[in-house]
């Protein structure tokens, strides 16, 4: 089952427990967010301009291979956080909004938790 399909059907925490199968894809996206790497690269994302940020601009914010930025950016669209579209020779970047709302909607509590 697919991340937005399993977080879809899921209420939040604070209403039902979490099944294993839908515990197990939700943790995948919490260890992709887990890394401060690919934490700041979803937040470059997020934060620019626009809405989206060609790979080019996410390699030069870090002082490191463009390999690891390039594995980082495959973990963050592997669990859906990330999408991207090739142009040319380049690669944009941009987030999944709805893959955001549905995890926010995970998380959100009632006000008399």
């Amino acid at each position: 089952m697919e991340l937005l399909e399993i977080l879809e059907c899921s209420p939040p925490l604070a209403r039902r427990p979490l099944d294993a199968e839908q515990a197990m894809e939700v943790a995948r996206v919490f260890k992709a967010l887990g890394d401060p790497v690919r934490l700041r690269i979803l937040s470059i994302v997020a934060s620019h301009e626009g809405g989206e940020v060609c790979v080019c601009d996410i390699t030069s914010a870090f002082d490191l291979a463009q390999p690891t930025i390039s594995h980082h950016l495959k973990v963050l669209k592997d669990v859906g956080l990330l999408a991207s579209e090739r142009r040319a020779s380049w690669v944009y970047y941009r987030l999944v909004p709805d893959t955001l709302a549905e995890l926010s909607a995970l998380l959100g509590t009632p006000a008399t938790v």
